[in-house]
């Protein structure tokens, strides 16, 4: 009786292993596929890559901040005898849909948006200053974001970020803008080389399939690509 009873209870334990390890296996089979699928919807780009892309964003950052430093400081103190603190800083949304304080050199007048309305972009002209003009057309009003960028609220390369006002706008038509959110946003994209500032919601629909595009697509080498695009058009003067 005795004998039987260890019997009974050694068979038990061990169907409780089997269906404990082949409910581990099942589980760890479904989590695995789960998270590649979400690789695959959200960024094309290996786990190298992306190191090697935040690498990047860190070295070239840090070693552009240092080398434009006399540029910047010439470009503050402009800014600063024209009246007004020469950064500005703006709420963006950012990777997995956070919230952070993008850095811009001021082209506008203080306070043009103080109601916290943003501006049309006939508005935003009205209030820009002769400085801010030149910087806006060159784009060296984004320069103060290679902060961003070694801080990791950024990329060099990858969609540029937007204010929740128009994110809300925008996914009243196009609710797949959330896609975005699995990458940093970044200082240039393709859509800033080929589809410029977007002043218009037709704009900007046109940013975000290009931005996607960008998504299904990114690689070290369209990084080079892209980055190279911007960096002639800013040095030949091309407006973009």
């Amino acid at each position: 009786m005795e004998n039987e009873k260890w019997r009974i209870i050694r068979n038990f334990a061990r169907f409780l292993k089997n269906v404990l390890n082949d409910t581990i296996k099942v589980r760890a089979s479904r989590l695995l596929n789960k998270l590649k699928l979400r690789m695959e919807k959200k960024c094309s780009m290996s786990a190298l890559g992306c190191f090697v892309k935040r690498l990047t964003d860190i070295v070239v950052s840090g070693v552009g901040m240092i080398i434009l430093s006399p540029a910047f400081i010439i470009v503050w103190l402009v800014i600063l005898c024209s009246g007004g603190h020469p950064i500005y800083r703006q709420e963006r949304i950012g990777l997995h849909g956070k919230p952070f304080h993008i850095l811009k050199f001021r082209t506008m007048k203080l306070d043009c948006e103080k109601n916290g309305i943003p501006r049309t972009e006939d508005e935003r002209l009205a209030q820009m200053t002769c400085v801010g003009h030149f910087l806006r057309d060159h784009h060296l009003d984004e320069f103060p974001q290679l902060w961003n960028v070694f801080c990791g609220d950024m990329s060099l390369v990858g969609y540029r970020p937007e204010r929740q006002y128009f994110i809300d706008q925008i996914m009243q038509l196009r609710p797949d803008y959330t896609r975005l959110y699995a990458i940093r946003p970044g200082l240039t994209s393709l859509a800033t080389v080929y589809n410029g500032y977007t002043d218009t919601m037709e704009k900007m629909i046109t940013r975000l399939d290009m931005d996607l595009e960008y998504l299904d697509n990114c690689s070290l080498g369209g990084d080079v690509k892209i980055i190279w695009k911007t960096v002639s058009s800013i040095l030949t003067g091309k407006k973009f």
